[in-house]
């Protein structure tokens, strides 16, 4: 893992800062224009994910004081409430009638995103397929953990029903099971870098996004209710989408290994959706009714930044255009998903067959 290289003004003045340079920059990155859409942006998201990446394996050749700089925490506070604005004025406020959970179900069982799982099963390309992996890459190297920031912050059965799901994801106490580590697998499995964070240079603003909300959600005590509906969502969105990537990459020939990640997630995530929705976020619900609409917030917050993910690749490849960052176009593709394009990235690396 290497420092990423900036996309604009907010990202260099939070990387020069970390390297030493220039450390009086960071106001003017807290105070500068808001992005039009701060979702998508590149700048904004990797600004953020800069400053979360130090709350969790840190970054290299960075000061671990840094973590807690009132001075980037000011930067990072600034760009959070622009992020925050921007999907409560996409989602609006909750309607509904009904218990948390069913209102959570309700969210579900309506979302009509993009079927981005059923064209990777059953139409997607290798090299496609290297796209979403890479994508997904930078949340499932450290799968559960964002979540994990709401154990201390519940009790009773909440807290218990957390733990549960938690001791799942990692892989009930095994190492070699914990779903970060089987995610390992499907990399190595595409001849991918399975680094943490190897592709941050090469993934958009939307997909930091994804990883970015849960950090936001989980590093504010505030937005506990947030998190949790958050966790939900995810766990009730995941059982039927994993099937799909399993599928998908046996039709191109990959080994029940590489599967393993998507195939663990089909039938622990059909469990955890009860223990989320019903015993986690019920409960707390019914502890706390104060948070019964952040919890759906969160719910909603997962699905539209999962729609806009979906979205923007499935744009890309309708077009027959890579949705990485400086990739060649996906018609014009070699045996390392193509030459780097004039923005002067690589081309994804590749490891050797094994």
């Amino acid at each position: 893992m290497t420092l990423p290289a900036p996309r604009g003004p907010i990202s260099t003045a939070i990387i020069d800062a970390l390297r030493g340079d220039e450390p009086g920059r960071l106001r003017a990155a807290a105070q500068g224009r808001a992005p039009q859409d701060p979702l998508v942006d590149d700048d904004l998201q990797l600004g953020l994910w800069v400053c979360y990446e130090l709350h969790y394996r840190g970054l290299p050749a960075v000061a671990e004081h840094w973590e807690w700089h009132p001075d980037l925490v000011r930067v990072r506070r600034a760009l959070e409430e622009r992020l925050l604005a921007a999907l409560r004025g996409e989602l609006g406020s909750s309607t509904g009638s009904g218990t948390v959970p069913e209102r959570l179900r309700a969210l579900v069982d309506n979302d009509r995103g993009p079927e981005l799982s059923k064209f990777l099963q059953r139409e997607a390309d290798l090299d496609q397929y290297r796209e979403f992996v890479v994508h997904r890459s930078i949340y499932q190297l450290k799968e559960a953990d964002p979540h994990t920031w709401a154990i201390p912050r519940l009790a009773g059965r909440a807290k218990a029903a957390l733990v549960e799901v938690q001791f799942g994801e990692y892989g009930d106490g095994h190492a070699a099971r914990m779903h970060s580590e089987l995610y390992g697998a499907v990399l190595r499995g595409l001849r991918l870098d399975d680094g943490y964070a190897a592709y941050v240079d090469r993934v958009p603003g939307i997909s930091l996004a994804v990883s970015n909300v849960m950090s936001l959600f989980g590093l504010r005590r505030e937005l506990r209710g947030a998190l949790v509906g958050h966790l939900a969502a995810y766990e009730m969105t995941s059982s039927a989408p994993c099937r799909r990537y399993a599928a998908g990459l046996r039709r191109l020939g990959l080994s029940d290994e590489v599967c393993a990640f998507y195939d663990v997630h089909v039938t622990a995530d059909a469990l955890h959706e009860q223990l989320a929705a019903y015993d986690l976020c019920g409960a707390l619900a019914e502890d706390e009714p104060e948070l019964a609409d952040q919890i759906l917030f969160g719910g909603e917050a997962c699905l539209h930044v999962e729609n806009r993910f979906a979205e923007h690749v499935l744009d890309h490849w309708s077009s027959a255009r890579s949705s990485l960052r400086g990739d060649a176009p996906a018609n014009d593709r070699t045996g390392a998903c193509g030459p780097a394009s004039e923005a002067g990235l690589p081309a994804l690396a590749w490891r050797p067959a094994v």
